[in-house]
């Protein structure tokens, strides 16, 4: 890390800095996992024999296995990297149940049959490993032929330098409707951006975390996932009133105006915040040494030349989706609906079509500047983007066995739903609990990051708990994408910290997870002050959610 430019620190600097440094005593990743699985082991044996459990109302599919499909897919897992406990469902056919639930001792003889038999399904079912491989063929061509350094100079150079850092933070903001395509591809983007221009490389991946992961659950567009938010909603609504739903844009005023608050909210807590405790980047750092930085310089007739085969590649592909998307009844529409935007074969597998920009732009550009003249230094520069994903693969397989093991125990969901019930015997006002509810939701979130597995468990509690207080279903849903969001920035088990950290020592070789976490707490206070704060005085005032 940089020198700071003050050499006096400020009370906030000097906890930030404690924070790195005792986060970056913790032992290796992979290890953490290892001492993590353990505890789980020990912890679900103790809890099962003591008969831990709680019953609840659960939103589950509804059993339709004429039209399970093992390859469907689930929006939870894309979103999250979770693990695929049970074949596909119907995503759009849900029902509420009584349940019982109690912990699961992994001890027993069936659990550890279970460890025995999931080390291999945990693996495979692990959705960001594929997620992240497939990105990286694409992404590996953009880099290795020049592209992507020279798309940042281009746009540093168009780009008023003050706008740079608020465009990256918008874009970042909208990533999510590419689901977890953001974390791959516009956090590296950030760090290369902030370089070029002279600025801490620690701090645009900062920028670029805090935007894709901290604001996830809104944008300016509908995505996938809000179509599962909005129908284990619905199904929550029926306990109070089956006369009443809501629709895919029910929050969508709200998630506008938050876009925009947390694009602000990025780009100064980066500037005022993290740029100055960063202080000036020392290139020697990185693990290229020098070589790392980066010049403001104008581009060669070559890579002039390059930009414009890329730009003729990107048209023709996104002629070539527009044929398979646009015309009513196209291959990547609805089969059933024939929509688009929301529950689609596009939306849902759009990992494949920014694999085939990258790769079309990226190879289109080598041969337009030269740096990449054949198939075969193609090929060559996605062997080598798959060679350094050896390290990261190690930990997924390592953190899909812990979060399987966790899953199998049922710790998180008693905890959450512990939680849940201390909150709604607790007999507060509805805008207090709803303040709660986004308490104990952010905390369930450290341990639990799928968005949709939370709101399975929470939907039917909250909704009819809060709609009895005269609490539009609407706003409690919106308080939810507030609860969700910033704290995946910090937790390890975002399977994408770890992606993270590695991007991180790539400018700083000494970084760590005590590095990201300490970068990222300022983003999760902040955000989390002013975005509850905006929902306050938009409960208050009264106005429209969405439409």
């Amino acid at each position: 890390m940089g020198q700071a430019v003050h050499s006096r620190k400020s009370l906030m600097q000097r906890f930030l800095d404690g924070v790195e440094k005792v986060g970056n005593l913790v032992p290796h990743p992979v290890l953490i996992f290892v001492i993590l699985i353990l505890i789980v082991i020990a912890l679900s044996h103790l809890l099962a024999s003591l008969e831990v459990g709680v019953s609840f109302e659960a939103i589950v599919p509804t059993a339709n296995s004429d039209s399970a499909d093992s390859t469907e897919y689930h929006p939870d897992l894309y979103e999250s990297g979770g693990v695929d406990p049970s074949p596909a469902s119907d995503e759009k056919s849900y029902t509420l149940e009584q349940q019982t639930i109690v912990a699961r001792s992994l001890l027993t003889a069936e659990g550890i049959r279970f460890i025995y038999i999931s080390l291999i399904p945990s693996f495979m079912g692990f959705t960001a490993v594929g997620l992240m491989i497939a990105a990286m063929i694409g992404a590996g061509v953009a880099e290795e032929s020049g592209l992507v350094n020279a798309l940042i100079r281009k746009l540093v150079i168009l780009s008023p330098t003050w706008a740079l850092i608020y465009i990256l933070s918008f874009v970042g903001i909208l990533s999510s409707i590419a689901a977890d395509a953001g974390y791959l591809v516009l956090i590296p983007l950030a760090g290369t951006a902030f370089i070029s221009i002279g600025r801490h490389p620690l701090a645009g991946l900062a920028l670029g975390f805090a935007a894709v992961a901290g604001a996830f659950t809104v944008n300016m567009l509908i995505k996938p996932l809000d179509a599962v938010l909005v129908e284990f909603t619905n199904d929550a609504i029926q306990l109070v009133d089956p006369d009443k739903t809501i629709g895919l844009a029910s929050n969508i005023w709200f998630s506008i105006a938050s876009v925009i608050l947390l694009t602000g909210i990025v780009a100064l807590t980066t500037t005022k915040i993290i740029e100055p405790r960063l202080g000036k980047y020392d290139p020697s750092l990185g693990t290229d040494g020098p070589a790392n930085s980066q010049k403001k310089s104008k581009l060669t007739a070559k890579e002039s030349r390059g930009l414009l085969f890329a730009f003729i590649a990107l048209a023709a592909t996104l002629l070539a989706f527009g044929f398979l998307t646009i015309p009513s009844g196209a291959p990547l529409r609805d089969p059933e609906t024939d929509v688009l935007i929301g529950n689609s074969p596009f939306m849902n597998g759009l990992i494949a079509l920014i694999m085939v920009l990258f790769l079309v732009t990226g190879a289109a550009y080598g041969y337009g500047a030269g740096t990449l003249t054949s198939f075969t230094a193609i090929i060559k520069s996605m062997e080598k983007a798959m060679s350094g994903l050896g390290s990261l693969i190690l930990l997924f397989f390592v953190l899909s066995q812990f979060v399987s093991y966790f899953n199998y125990t049922n710790m998180g969901t008693i905890l959450a739903l512990k939680l849940a019930e201390l909150l709604e015997t607790a007999n507060f006002p509805a805008l207090l609990l709803l303040l709660g509810f986004i308490l104990v939701v952010a905390i369930i979130d450290l341990l639990i990051t799928g968005a949709i597995a939370k709101w399975a468990l929470f939907a039917p509690i909250f909704v009819p708990l809060l709609m009895t207080l005269a609490v539009a279903p609407e706003a409690v849903l919106a308080a939810y994408r507030i609860a969700d969001s910033p704290i995946n920035t910090i937790t390890p088990l975002n399977a994408y910290f770890a992606l993270v950290v590695g991007f991180a020592q790539k400018y700083d070789k000494n970084a760590g997870v005590g590095t990201v976490v300490s970068l990222m707490l300022p983003y999760v206070l902040v955000m989390f002050v002013l975005w509850t704060a905006l929902f306050v005085v938009w409960q208050m005032l009264g106005l429209p959610w969405g439409i």
